[in-house]
């Protein structure tokens, strides 16, 4: 008990803004104590915003003896007078325990064991309490960079509340008296909204490089400030998220960019140098370019992605991930045309190198990348407006992304806005006047294929060509 009480002063003295205890009269509060518990009159969380379901859970966890709690994103979010997207329960039994008291329960995870209580396509998360797990090593593992690598150690709520990321998403609303309890100052947060870290941030970024991503997706979602202190240890350790496996990445990305939040989200990636290190290619694109492109293909693409969440339609991950990687891939199927390369060509290439590479820093699954392939390969298909060509191209299956990625690139300079203009009202016409649309221009006869043909009269003034 010594060694996690010595573990927890080291990290509740910089949250209260108290000197380190070294036997002084500075003396950090009780961890058998919560530093504040605000009442039903001090806060605005009432039961009739919390979901039904997750009110069921609570209360038979409280039935059966175990102490229940909402915990996290939820809490905040009512706080905040925003809709939580789920609601998520924690409680002192552990996952065996919650399966026998639920039978319509599942046990998931390998880190970390949860419960997931399911109510039709509802699912209620319940998570035991975490230990601190400082004199438990063999269960709690860390690499050599300080990275968690397993988090698998149960205790009690006043060691959980340090396990958690930020104050703000460490408060818990009890059921039993309807309180929040609060042993971060994650109230006080709130009201001046600054989102702050439990515990010394460099320390907690070695743990987990991912919470910089949380730091700046929080941020922005909840329009928050972060700490200075937060701030600092990002410019130093950004590069420790190379350190993360790609396919995590990927996941974190989707959320970074697919919440509502892409362009805020984009332009504080790049202030803190986190963005260099999930699309290395597109931030070296970014630094050479011209007249504002493809920053502004860039902006418009994150812009329209927002937009449609707010009005409440989807976003396809594999046509903001095309825009963000398509200048890398434009400027390398150039340097290979320079050589002697054919279009269509160049550009299958360039987009297995920049995909190779990018893959490397965030995993793209392959239905991501095979679509975002067939997006890019559509771009110089567009010049072709004679003939067969247009038709066979509007019947490809990604037609419309194609030509909403065209469309993109005429509003940014990045091609020619008669081209999209053409492609507008081709897709709209009917088929006689398509067919008149891929004519080919009435400067000499014409055969049914549409292909020009010469004639060569044999004249006095125009005698035949011959070989030499």
């Amino acid at each position: 008990m010594k060694t996690i009480l010595n573990f927890l002063k080291k990290i509740i003295n910089p949250v209260l803004g108290r000197a380190e205890v070294s036997g002084g009269h500075n003396a950090a509060p009780s961890i058998a104590e919560p530093f504040k518990i605000y009442s039903r009159s001090e806060h605005n969380i009432s039961r009739s915003q919390v979901s039904e379901n997750a009110l069921k859970v609570l209360y038979r966890l409280q039935s059966e003896g175990f102490d229940a709690y909402l915990v996290g994103g939820c809490v905040r979010d009512l706080l905040l007078g925003r809709e939580p997207k789920d609601f998520d329960v924690v409680t002192n039994a552990d996952p065996d325990q919650v399966r026998k008291v639920f039978r319509n329960c599942r046990l998931i995870g390998r880190r970390f064991r949860l419960a997931h209580v399911h109510f039709g396509k509802e699912i209620i998360e319940v998570a035991t309490f975490r230990g601190a797990g400082e004199e438990q090593n063999d269960k709690q593992l860390l690499n050599k960079e300080g990275r968690l690598l397993r988090d698998n150690v149960y205790g009690t709520i006043e060691e959980d509340v340090w396990r958690r990321d930020f104050t703000v998403n460490a408060l818990y609303y009890n059921i039993k008296d309807f309180s929040v309890v609060d042993y971060v100052g994650g109230m006080a947060d709130h009201k001046t909204g600054t989102l702050r870290l439990i515990g010394d941030p460099e320390m907690r970024f070695r743990e987990d490089p991912v919470r910089m991503l949380r730091a700046v997706r929080f941020a922005v979602k909840l329009g928050f400030k972060l700490d200075p202190d937060c701030e600092r240890s990002i410019h130093i350790d950004a590069e420790l998220l190379a350190s993360i496996p790609s396919a995590r990445l990927y996941d974190e990305t989707l959320k970074l960019f697919l919440s509502g939040y892409a362009l805020q989200t984009f332009e504080m990636l790049r202030h803190y140098g986190l963005f260099q290190v999930l699309f290395p290619s597109t931030e070296d694109s970014l630094a050479v370019e011209e007249s504002g492109f493809p920053r502004l293909l860039l902006i418009k693409a994150l812009e329209n992605s927002d937009n449609r969440i707010a009005e409440g339609k989807t976003v396809t991950a594999y046509f903001l991930l095309a825009a963000f990687l398509w200048e890398p891939v434009r400027i390398l199927a150039q340097e290979k045309m320079a050589r002697g390369e054919i279009e269509v060509i160049a550009y299958q290439d360039a987009a297995s190198e920049i995909i190779g590479r990018q893959i490397k820093s965030t995993a793209l699954p392959r239905h991501i990348s095979m679509a975002m392939r067939e997006v890019w390969s559509m771009q110089p298909k567009f010049n072709a407006r004679i003939g067969s060509k247009p038709s066979r191209l509007i019947g490809h299956p990604r037609f419309r992304a194609g030509y909403d990625f065209l469309l993109l690139r005429a509003q940014t300079g990045g091609a020619d806005p008669e081209l999209a203009e053409w492609w507008a009202k081709y897709q709209n016409a009917n088929e006689n006047e398509q067919r008149k649309m891929t004519q080919p221009p009435r400067n000499g006869q014409s055969n049914k294929s549409g292909r020009k043909r010469s004639y060569h009269r044999k004249t006095k003034d125009n005698p035949p060509k011959t070989e030499l």
